[in-house]
Formats: C-alpha cells, sequence, structure tokens
C-alpha cells in the first residue's frame, strides 16, 4: 500500500548573521628589518592583486597593496581579500572582524596573500601587513573597509540533524531558498571533514521539490560504517546568483552508523537484509501487483513510524512497522493481511510486504539512509521520488558537479581534484555501492 506522506526527518539549518563593527586607519611605515612587529598570517589558498591603493616604497621598502582599499565603504564579500608586495616579500598579514582572525593564504614566491573564503557581508574588516625588501627595509601597511549590505539574499538548510545517525548511503542534503546560477562558486564554499577517507561529489538539482535549488554530496561508493562527518558551508558573502549572496555560515555534524542493505526482488518474492556485510535475514515478501508495480532502484530510507495510515481506492488502514524509501509511498511494512501471499505473489498497492514479525525487525534497525534496492520489476525507477542518488553511476554524478571535479575528504578537511587522478574503484555491489543501471525496467 502507499501512505500519506508523513512530516519527515528533523532538517536542521545552522543558520547566523555575523555583524561586525571595526575601526582602523590606512597607514604605512617603512622602516629597517627588525625593527618592526606583525601578526602572523593564516592558512589556505593564494591570490592575486587588483585595484588598491599602494604604499610608496621610498628608497628601499617595498609597496604594499591592500585589496579593497582603506576606506573603501561597499567591498564585494565574494572577492575577498588580496594582499601583494612589489620589490619585496610578505613576512606578515593579519585580517580581523569583530576580534576574530580571517584565514588565508601566501603564493609560493610570498609575494601575495588571499584569503581562503568570501568575507561576511556587512561587516567591517583591518589588514594590517608587513613586507620586507632585499635590502632589508620592511614596510607595514593597515586598511580597514566594510563589505556591503546586500538586497537580495540566499539562506541553506541542511538535511542532516545534529550528531545524529544516518545509513551508509545518506547524502549530504542541502535546501538553498533561492535558485542558484553560480553554482561553481557556491560549490567551493562547501566543505566536508570525515574521521574515515572519503572520495565523493556534488550534484546539482533544481527539479527535487523541496526547494528552489538542491546540492547533495554522495560518496562515490557507501560510506564506511561508523565515519563521524562534519559539514562546514562557507556560504557568508558568497554570490549564488546575480546580487544575491548568502549571509551564514552552516555546520553540522553527524555519524553514519552500521552498514544495513536490503535487497528485495520482485520476482522471486524475496528480500535480503545484510548487517555489516553478512547475509542476516532472508525473509519472504509481496510487492506491487500488476499495474502497481514496486519500481526498480537504489533507494534510501527516509522516515519510519508505528503506525502509518495509509489510504488509497477502498482502503484506510493505520499500517505498522513503516519504512517510507519513495515520496509516492512505498515502504517496507508490516502487511499481516498477506502473510499468506508472501513468497508466492505480488499483491501489494506497492510496497514491499514483510509479515508482522520481520516488519518490526527491520523497523526497529533501519535509520535514514539505509541503502533498499528493488530489482526484477517491470516498472523503471523514477528520479527524484525519493533520495534518488544512488541510481547514477560515479560518471553520471560527477556530471551533477559545477566544477566537474571530485572531492578527497579527511579528517584535515577536502578538497577539490581532477577524477582522472584517483585511484582505481574496488568496490562491490550490492554490499560496497549500488549497482550499475539498477533504475532500469527489469
Amino acid at each position: 500500500m502507499r501512505g500519506i506522506r508523513l512530516t519527515g526527518i528533523a532538517a536542521v539549518a545552522a543558520l547566523g548573521l555575523a555583524v561586525a563593527g571595526c575601526t582602523g586607519s590606512g597607514t604605512t611605515t617603512v622602516k629597517p628589518a627588525g625593527n618592526g612587529t606583525s601578526a602572523a598570517g593564516g592558512a589556505a589558498a593564494g591570490g592575486a592583486a587588483a585595484g588598491g591603493a599602494s604604499a610608496p616604497a621610498g628608497a628601499a621598502g617595498p609597496a604594499v597593496t591592500i585589496t579593497p582599499a582603506n576606506g573603501a565603504g561597499n567591498a564585494d564579500p565574494s572577492k575577498g581579500i588580496t594582499v601583494t608586495a612589489s620589490g619585496g616579500k610578505l613576512t606578515d598579514v593579519t585580517v580581523r572582524a569583530s576580534g576574530e582572525p580571517v584565514a588565508g593564504s601566501y603564493s609560493a614566491d610570498r609575494t601575495a596573500w588571499h584569503s581562503t573564503w568570501a568575507l561576511n557581508v556587512s561587516t567591517s574588516y583591518t589588514v594590517t601587513a608587513t613586507a620586507v625588501a632585499g635590502g632589508g627595509a620592511a614596510t607595514t601597511k593597515t586598511s580597514t573597509f566594510r563589505t556591503l549590505t546586500p538586497s537580495s539574499t540566499f539562506r541553506t538548510e541542511i538535511i542532516e540533524g545534529y550528531q545524529q545517525t544516518y545509513g551508509v548511503g545518506m547524502p549530504i542534503i542541502l535546501y538553498f531558498s533561492h535558485r542558484i546560477t553560480n553554482r561553481a562558486a557556491v560549490e567551493r564554499a562547501l566543505q566536508v571533514t570525515t574521521s574515515k577517507p572519503v572520495i565523493g561529489a556534488w550534484y546539482w538539482d533544481d527539479s527535487c521539490g523541496m526547494a528552489p535549488t538542491c546540492a547533495y554530496f554522495r560518496p562515490r561508493d557507501y560510506w564506511p560504517a561508523g565515519t563521524t562527518v562534519s559539514f562546514t558551508g562557507h556560504l557568508d558573502g558568497v554570490e549564488g546568483a546575480p546580487g544575491v549572496y548568502g549571509t551564514h555560515t552552516l555546520t553540522q555534524e553527524f555519524t553514519i552508523g552500521r552498514s544495513v542493505i536490503a535487497i528485495g526482488s520482485t520476482r522471486t518474492h524475496s528480500t535480503q537484509i545484510y548487517v555489516n556485510g553478512k547475509l542476516t535475514y532472508d525473509w519472504p515478501i509481496s510487492t506491487g501487483r500488476p499495474g502497481d508495480d514496486t519500481p526498480n532502484g537504489s533507494y534510501l530510507t527516509i522516515e519510519k513510524a508505528n503506525p502509518v495510515e495509509m489510504k488509497g481506492p477502498g482502503y484506510d488502514l493505520m499500517v505498522p512497522y513503516s519504512v517510507r524509501f519513495t515520496w509516492s509511498g512505498d515502504y517496507y511494512h508490516d502487511a499481516y493481511w498477506s502473510v499468506g501471499e508472501q513468497g508466492f505473489e505480488n499483491v501489494s498497492h506497492g510496497c514491499v510486504n514483510l509479515s508482522p514479525a520481520h516488519a518490526e525487525i527491520y523497523y526497529n534497525m533501519a535509520v535514514p539512509g539505509d541503502p533498499i534496492t528493488i530489482t526484477g520489476s517491470p516498472q523503471k525507477g523514477t528520479w527524484d521520488n525519493g533520495w534518488t542518488m544512488w541510481f547514477l553511476s560515479w560518471p553520471q554524478y560527477l556530471k551533477g558537479s559545477a566544477l566537474h571535479e571530485a572531492v578527497v575528504a579527511g579528517p584535515d578537511g577536502s578538497t577539490f581534484v581532477n577524477p582522472a587522478t584517483l585511484p582505481p574503484d574496488t568496490a562491490r555491489a550490492p554490499l560496497q555501492t549500488a549497482p550499475p543501471g539498477n533504475a532500469n525496467a527489469g
């Protein structure tokens, strides 16, 4: 039977607007090396200079340029901060807003420094930079500016709940309140940290039905069981569409639990349940009758309830031990009324019917994100009818990335890499990854 959609699992959005006020003045000091002091800089990716006012080097001191320039009152936060030195090398760059340091990194030759992430909107920043010339003279420059206040903003929600446990197929799911067109910029701002090494990618979806734009991070293969995942969206100041800026940094932490994988065959009328890679249960089932066929595909459990009210032509039932895997109302559930047909005949309205005892066992172990693969059906699966990210092969999934790059994540964070540089994939379906072509009709 197909059921009424429940309210869903908890979606947690860690959203916050940072508004800061700092004071400072644009100054340039030229002095012999060794006589001045400055604070240490940050760490991440280098950049190049553009615009800004240069400090005259005088006889020996290098020229230091800070962009945005001192006194700027409507700086574009998406462009970040760039500091360059001409005639010398940068020794220290410090950036602060509301007393908080801003991360960034030097170029290889230390003639440039660039902030790592976009700057916060509506915020004052103070930058202090010191460069030393080959002759020993040092230049220190300070610049204070303020970023713009956007007239249009977007907000982002994440499905995962704080320190909740999810199945090995669970993607990171983001909902954006505005249609995102500058996807490459947003994708670069998304960081994934994992307790175990993971290869994955982002995928953009405008047809998800939950928000104007959705984005999903999915591992190349199922998550390693027991992985702790931390997500940070450095979205404050990112221009997601022309004139539309993010105004918050989104964070979340969750855990991947044990591996619980269900394989259900509409032809053999049976389902196998694998726990941590071992066949633990083999149960008779009844799936959708002709015309109401349960569709093929590698789905994920979405939510569960005991009971769920299920309505359709000629029926209105409270159904115990129901675990949902499509938005249209397909469940693994207790079907005490069809026990005689289970294992022999497909008689349901599309759900996977189990005996009361078997349904209770599966219900008690299931968490959102556990893979369910339906095979043997004459009905193909429909994209976005549920969490269908595993319908796609890895090459197909990569095409959905705005950067067309893979993500390599670990305890120190994540980096984007050329997929051609990745090690070969040795995972095997259906226990380590989804079977290829799983949504095709049987």
